[in-house]
């Protein structure tokens, strides 16, 4: 399976947000949002990653525009993991049912988590950039987020 190609339109999906409302491909409308799947909160490779990404989180809310974590772990566990690590993207979960998104966005890993992608969506809702790691335990730098989120007008 493969991450969907930039120019797709945003799949249909649902996600989890902390306080149990939903989250759709419609919420991504009107910005430039940055997706980060990644596999399991408190992993080592997912601490580093969220960290390291804070401050293009804080560079683009500047700008009108957003990052948001998601993984198959339930809220809690990603409120909790957020907490620690002091990150202010918001979390999504892709807990129940459990991998649905990431399978429409082609991230869903044989283990039933998410793979380590950056899915970068338009202000219409269209995938302008997409990346996906060789394997879950590789970390995406934060120049190639940067990159995409170039490639999408949110970052100079």
């Amino acid at each position: 399976m493969a991450v969907l190609a930039p120019g797709t339109p945003a799949p249909s999906f649902r996600l989890a947000r902390a306080d149990g409302s939903s989250f759709t491909e419609q919420d991504l409308q009107g910005r430039v949002s940055a997706l980060v799947f990644y596999p399991f909160a408190f992993s080592p490779v997912c601490t580093d990653q969220l960290q390291l990404y804070e401050p293009l989180t804080r560079e683009l809310a500047e700008g009108g525009d957003v990052l948001y974590g998601i993984s198959c772990d339930a809220t809690y566990s990603q409120t909790a993991f957020a907490e620690q690590l002091a990150v202010s993207c918001e979390q999504l979960s892709d807990f129940e049912p459990k991998g649905a998104a990431c399978l429409a966005f082609g991230v869903l890993h044989e283990g039933g988590f998410a793979q380590r992608a950056l899915v970068i969506s338009g202000p219409d809702g269209v995938l302008r950039w997409t990346y996906q790691a060789a394997s879950p335990g590789e970390l995406p730098p934060p120049e190639l987020l940067r990159e995409g989120l170039r490639a999408a007008g949110a970052v100079r």
